[in-house]
């Protein structure tokens, strides 16, 4: 049974950083490409950014880029978003999904999902 477990969100205010964590059980480590995405209130789930199945290719959403690094552990079986510079429109609930699709940044290409972890950015 696939599982995803994100964890590391919290209350930071704006300007700071936080790292997130995605475990991922059930699945071969390095079969699947990873991508995190965001839901803040009242809006539709976002795509934050992606990495492939072998860790060599990222793709971000242009509101991250240069803020947020994704990067994947496989000894054990890891994923991670750091956040730096947050501002309050970072805040939203965060998930880790894993799918087939290389890089993809729209959801039905994700065959699992975690439960999410809320950040909230204060100004």
């Amino acid at each position: 049974q696939v599982q995803l477990a994100e964890s590391g969100g919290g209350l930071v205010q704006a300007g700071g950083s936080l790292r997130l964590f995605c475990a991922a059980s059930g699945l071969t480590s390095n079969s699947y490409n990873i991508g995190w995405f965001r839901q803040a209130p009242g809006k539709e789930r976002e795509f934050v950014a992606a990495i492939s199945s072998t860790g060599r290719t990222t793709r971000y959403a242009d509101s991250v880029k240069g803020r947020f690094t994704i990067s994947r552990a496989y000894a054990s079986n890891s994923i991670y978003l750091q956040m730096n510079t947050l501002s309050p429109d970072d805040t939203a609930v965060y998930y880790c999904a894993a799918g087939p699709t290389s890089l993809a940044t729209f959801q039905n290409a994700y065959d699992y999902w975690g439960q999410g972890t809320q950040v909230t950015v204060s100004s």
